[in-house]
């Protein structure tokens, strides 16, 4: 059954509604307006969490609703419910009407069509019994427990998302997708001689519980934790100071994400707020650095067959070799600059607005091997695994907190230290990468990414890098 007949029957069948009445209010409230469309809704969502040996929550939720949109130049006007009915959609059109009162626009041309499916349609929430989630569960806690002594505490959580979305556009064409979505974290707390430390592993993507049912999956994610946890019981303090920092592969990118991809979205940058405005087609990073956004990698959990303005998601390069090559866009933004949308229109909901939002954005692969790049640093600091972290788009200033990291002394991984900070900005890093690794990772599937009060599941990652000169927070010595 395709995505559009599947939405069709929870859209127009089990709501109620008619098709061609909802296609002519879609025709009666964008006429006149640049752009737009309805964007339809229907969620199932469901999280677990077992803490102190025992089932603490278990949540589901079902929700549903519209979004109307019309575009008139820079400004939008946007009207949702959560109530499916022809009456609150005709309201809604009385609303957004009155941003193209008088504009006379011409509607921008549709998205183009695509046959590309990136994940199943199956819903992950009714594949696997209510009794067999809390079982996997309760025996990642049990194995845990029974790995170490000085494991004091586990707490693990399951949660699954099944959304179905259906656009519609005037002139009555429709694009419909089916999203899976799911994600197993356990975190592990491990104490010794009166101290405590944590370590945390988690996985996800578009894809069935059934991959993670299995204990040979499972397993390596207790494992991970409990690996990082006995490696903070060991830390020493961090040192502070400029210094080079090595970025390990995969969950790292989440700085390029930060600290860089944001500046690369076109609100950012039509509205000239971004560190990287003005600067296309110039160098902004050093030679060898290649970043893109690929929202067409199947089963990821930033992919998106197509986006929520309906454009089909798309590998866009932003920097290639160092020189700022592209920008993320929507629909609106690209319009306004002249260009097209890269398929990044996305939304936390039917109650939002589409903006420009990343989805899987990751830096390829070098020539330098891993090894070689950690013995060309005689002091410094390795970062493994980060944490929480702020950034300033239109300085691209940063400052994350690492959760694993080591010394670097004479070339070789010292011991793991505590309570390191990266403060730089986005720019600076980009300048100073001298080193890119051959082992270029994707994260396991736990990014989510806020902007504007909207929250997205995103995809990072990146090789191992060297950055030569980094301000590292830590314990003055």
């Amino acid at each position: 059954m395709t995505d559009l007949a599947v939405t069709d029957k929870l859209f127009f069948e089990r709501a109620g509604l008619h098709l061609g009445r909802v296609e002519a209010i879609v025709d009666d409230s964008l006429k006149g307006a640049d752009d737009g469309e309805m964007f339809l809704e229907y969620r199932q969502s469901e999280s677990l969490l077992f803490d102190d040996e025992r089932l603490k929550s278990a949540s589901f939720d079902t929700s549903q609703g519209f979004g109307l949109r019309a575009v008139s130049g820079e400004t939008t006007g946007y009207a949702h419910a959560s109530e499916l009915s022809e009456d609150a959609m005709r309201r809604a059109a009385e609303t957004v009407k009155t941003v193209r009162a008088g504009h006379g626009g011409t509607l921008a041309a549709a998205p183009a069509g695509t046959n590309l499916q990136l994940y199943g349609d199956d819903n992950p929430l009714t594949r696997v019994d209510f009794a067999d989630k809390v079982k996997l569960l309760a025996d990642m806690d049990a194995y845990a427990r029974g790995r170490d002594e000085r494991v004091s505490q586990v707490t693990v959580s399951l949660s699954g998302v099944w959304q179905a979305v259906q656009i519609l556009r005037p002139g009555g064409l429709r694009l419909g997708d089916i999203r899976p979505l799911v994600r197993l974290n356990v975190s592990v707390v491990c104490s010794s001689g009166g101290r405590m430390e944590t370590g945390s592993y988690g996985a996800g993507g578009r894809v069935d519980y059934e991959r993670y049912l299995e204990p040979e999956s499972w397993k390596g994610f207790v494992d991970e934790a409990l690996r990082q946890a006995l490696v903070n019981l060991e830390s020493v303090p961090a040192p502070a100071g400029e210094m080079p920092v090595v970025l390990g592969p995969g969950w790292p990118g989440i700085l390029l994400h930060e600290a860089i991809g944001h500046g690369l979205e076109g609100d950012f940058n039509r509205k000239k707020t971004s560190a990287f405005s003005g600067l296309m087609g110039e160098r902004v990073a050093a030679p060898g650095v290649t970043v893109v956004d690929d929202g067409t990698m199947h089963d990821r959990r930033g992919s998106l067959t197509i986006d929520d303005e309906g454009t089909p998601a798309q590998n866009t390069v932003l920097i290639e070799d160092g020189i700022l090559t592209g920008l993320i866009q929507d629909r609106m933004n690209a319009r306004l600059m002249g260009t097209r949308s890269t398929g990044n229109g996305r939304r936390q909901s039917f109650a939002h607005a589409p903006m420009p939002r990343m989805t899987n954005t990751y830096m390829m692969a070098g020539r330098e091997d891993p090894e070689d790049i950690i013995r060309s640093v005689d002091k410094g600091v390795y970062a493994v695994t980060f944490g929480g972290g702020q950034v300033d788009i239109t300085s691209g200033k940063f400052v994350f907190s690492c959760t694993e990291a080591y010394l670097i002394e004479g070339g070789r991984i010292g011991p793991p230290v505590k309570g390191a900070t990266l403060i730089g900005s986005g720019p600076d890093v980009l300048g100073c990468v001298s080193m890119v690794g051959t082992d270029m990772e994707l994260d396991p599937g736990i990014g989510t990414c806020g902007k504007e009060g909207q929250g997205v599941p995103v995809g990072v990652g990146q090789p191992t890098i060297k950055v030569d000169q980094l301000t590292v927070g830590g314990t003055a010595v």
